[in-house]
């Protein structure tokens, strides 16, 4: 029913014809387009399920029984959420015989990169997107000039539909890296907020576990 609906604002075709109409360049067009759309879905619906799954109040306790002593209490809290901070923490303190430092740069570097994961794939789609369709530029420009030798009147179609051609790819290109621009700063936005939350957790994890050592220290 869609590729029935005039589209006036395009030439008055369908977008079908119009997919038609912009040449082969089109394709690669159409293949970045889906690429796009596929990871965005996925980051957004791992985003949603990742902010549902925050439980602050949870890693408030923990941080808690961390400053009474209770680390082992602490762990055993945050096994049972499934908080991306949580379980940096529960990794942090399993592991802080070793190194507490490098225990949670490790784990948050983990976490951090599953939040990070296709963004460089939308960042490419994104940017590859407009440069296809000056391609389709070119070669709708290519095909208008080519067109224009011997009898003009009776290439008219031709070089009509070289201009049909350079303008539709163009239009397409542009119009993928707008719309894309929009999910890609969101999922910007989003990573961002969660390496401040991993960097506050662990500010305050330091500041208890320094406390405690000097209390320790003092006796």
């Amino acid at each position: 029913m869609i590729q029935n609906l005039p589209v006036a604002f395009l030439m008055n075709k369908t977008p079908m014809e119009l997919f038609h109409a912009g040449g082969y360049i089109m394709w690669p067009i159409l293949i970045t387009s889906l690429v796009g759309v596929t990871v965005v879905i996925e980051r957004v619906l791992f985003t949603l399920r990742e902010m549902k799954a925050r439980n602050p109040e949870a890693v408030e306790r923990m941080l808690e029984k961390v400053e009474a002593g209770d680390t082992e209490g602490s762990i055993a809290l945050c096994r049972e959420s499934s908080d991306f901070i949580a379980r940096i923490m529960v990794y942090t303190l399993t592991h802080r015989e070793g190194s507490l430092q490098n225990a949670f740069i490790r784990s948050s570097n983990q976490e951090l990169t599953r939040f990070g994961q296709g963004m460089p794939t939308l960042d490419t789609c994104i940017t590859a997107a407009p440069y296809l369709g000056l391609i389709g530029t070119i070669t709708g420009m290519m095909t208008t000039f080519g067109s224009m030798e011997g009898d003009i009147s009776s290439a008219a179609s031709k070089i009509t539909g070289g201009v049909a051609e350079a303008l539709i790819a163009t239009a397409c290109g542009i119009a993928i890296a707008v719309i894309g621009l929009l999910p890609f700063n969101y999922l910007n936005a989003r990573w961002e907020n969660a390496r401040h939350e991993v960097e506050d957790a662990g500010n305050a994890l330091e500041i208890i576990i320094k406390k405690q050592n000097s209390v320790n220290a003092e006796h």
